[in-house]
Parts: C-alpha cells; structure tokens; sequence
C-alpha cells in the first residue's frame, strides 16, 4: 500500500469556521504573540492566556470538520495516511483520520506547569487555580513561541518514508515545521494546495490554487488516475 505523508495548517480548517489565531495586523485577536502564545506571557499574566484559549475552545466546540477533512480520512481506504498538522483543534480525528501528528499542540489537551508534561483531555474552562495532583497551575498543552516542538524529530522521520507529500493550507513560514519539506527523499511527488501559493525553493510542486475542500477534491481525481 503507498504511503501518503499530508502537512496541514489553517487553511486546512478555515472552511469550518476556525481562523488563525494570526490577523493580517500579526496581532492574535488583539493581543500581542507574546502575552498569549509564550511561557513569559503566562507567567505575567495567566488569567488572561486562560480566558484567550478558553475562547479557542469554546469555538472549536461548535466547528465541525469539513469535507477536506472527511476526504482525507477516507484516502486510508486504498493508502497508509499520516497526517502531521500545525493545527491545534480535532478536526482531523474528528472526520475519521487514525494518524495525526501534532507538531503544535492539541486545544483540547492541558498539562502542568510543572516538570510533568502528561497531557489530559480537558473541554471545559481552564482557570487559574486549576491544579495538577503535583500542585502546579495546569496550562494549555500547546506548544508556545520560544519552546521545543517534542514532536519534531518523529514528524522528521515520517516525511523521510512517503511516497506522495501534499501540503495544505500553510504557507511554509512556521519553523521548524516549514523545514520538514527538506527531509522529503528526491523524486517523490509533491502537492501544494493553497490558494495563495507558499515562496518555494523549487518546482517540483503540483500546485492547486484552491481551499481545502476543492482542493482536496481535486488531489483526490489525480491521485486516482495514478
């Protein structure tokens, strides 16, 4: 069975109602990167990183995943799928896929504060004053500016054994994730879907200037004439 590598990012998720944290403004829903999305941030003032991902979790309650999704989980029918995501919500597992990497974290997932980095499903508010069994402040289980992405070296190793790569929906300027295209073996074809296309250092990249979900539709026709 071929193996079938996909690196998703926003626009993977845009059609199902969750947009970037990121406006054009580079500010996140009116706050600076730094008192959000970074260890400083939280230590200066946690209640307000708690409330900016309670609302992230409160919308990604009400989002559903979209046809792009569902298309992709259903690719594991004739191919072995990975899915490595920049994305924090659910929707890939939602729509049926049974291999999803995240390199960024998982919204509905907190963890200590403290040396345990165990992570716990939570959908509900986390507040300030939520404590681990070890007695430290639990936090969103994302991965924040300034700290190491643990699931970097694994998604390294996925990319290196693909036979088709397809991107969707990122515009390769997040590191290290924007690196995993350079660990992808000579010869193996690789698709880009995004309707504004992302600086390459090549052209070997099938290009589709589309959303996720015609996208993905349209992939799914090429892949089938192969």
């Amino acid at each position: 069975m071929k193996k079938i590598v996909i690196l998703t990012g926003a626009g993977m998720s845009a059609e199902s109602g969750i947009s970037t944290f990121r406006g054009s403004d580079g500010l996140w829903e009116g706050h600076e990167v730094q008192e959000v999305a970074s260890p400083e941030g939280f230590a200066k003032n946690p209640e307000l990183v708690l409330e900016f991902y309670n609302q992230r979790r409160k919308n990604l309650l009400e989002a559903k995943p979209n046809e792009g999704h569902v298309a992709l989980a259903e690719l594991e029918a004739n191919y072995e799928v990975k899915i490595i995501t920049q994305n924090v919500d659910d929707l890939h597992e939602r729509a049926g896929s049974k291999n999803v990497l995240h390199l960024h974290g998982e919204l509905f997932k907190v963890r200590s504060s403290g040396p345990d980095k165990t992570s716990i499903l939570w959908k509900e508010d986390l507040n300030y004053g939520d404590y681990c069994p070890d007695g430290f402040q639990l936090r969103p289980d994302i991965v924040w500016f300034g700290e190491m992405v643990p699931n970097i070296e694994k998604a390294i190793s996925i990319c290196g054994e693909t036979d088709y790569f397809i991107i969707i929906g990122t515009s390769l300027a997040v590191y290290p994730a924007a690196s995993l295209i350079d660990f992808i073996q000579p010869n193996t074809p690789k698709y880009i879907i995004d309707p504004n296309t992302p600086i390459l250092r090549d052209n070997s990249y099938h290009i589709i200037k589309e959303g996720a979900v015609k996208g993905v539709k349209e992939l799914l026709s090429i892949l089938n004439k192969k």
